[in-house]
């Protein structure tokens, strides 16, 4: 491969991620706001709609570790796009959701995809200049805090 196509496939690789962890940040933040919609549409109590969003928390924490060593064992790329794969069904099956019990293993499905993604981002060995591509990703990264 030349220069330029290198350069291209790096760049290629950083705005895959970036979109990856915006889609994750995103989700998060609807997810929140859509709350009240999702407890009166699909008839969930106050007690059991803390689970729409738990269930995204317990998968997600409970993977973070697992992902990583993936990320070591199968390699980076290919976690990311299982992780987008994963991430993306899901939030698909979520929009589809009409009831409860749907919503809610949807949402456990998100929780597995989302570290997968979420953990590629700490990677930056193959986006070189360093300097260049986090002036990139930094945007995606501030969305988080």
């Amino acid at each position: 491969m030349t220069d330029t196509a290198t350069d291209r496939s790096r760049w290629l690789a950083l705005y895959v991620l970036c979109v990856g962890v915006l889609m994750i940040v995103l989700d998060v933040t609807v997810v929140n706001v859509a709350l009240p919609s999702i407890q009166s549409d699909l008839g969930f109590s106050t007690s059991s709609l803390a689970w729409v969003v738990n269930a995204y928390l317990i998968a997600f924490g409970g993977l973070l570790l697992l992902a990583g060593r993936f990320g070591d064992l199968i390699g980076r790329r290919s976690i990311l796009l299982a992780g987008l794969g994963i991430f993306t069904g899901a939030s698909l099956l979520c929009g589809l959701a009409h009831t409860q019990g749907l919503l809610v293993g949807a949402r456990f499905l998100q929780g597995i995809g989302g570290p997968y993604v979420w953990l590629s981002r700490a990677s930056s060995s193959p986006l070189r200049p360093v300097s260049k591509s986090m002036s990139t990703v930094a945007p995606a990264f501030l969305a988080d805090s």
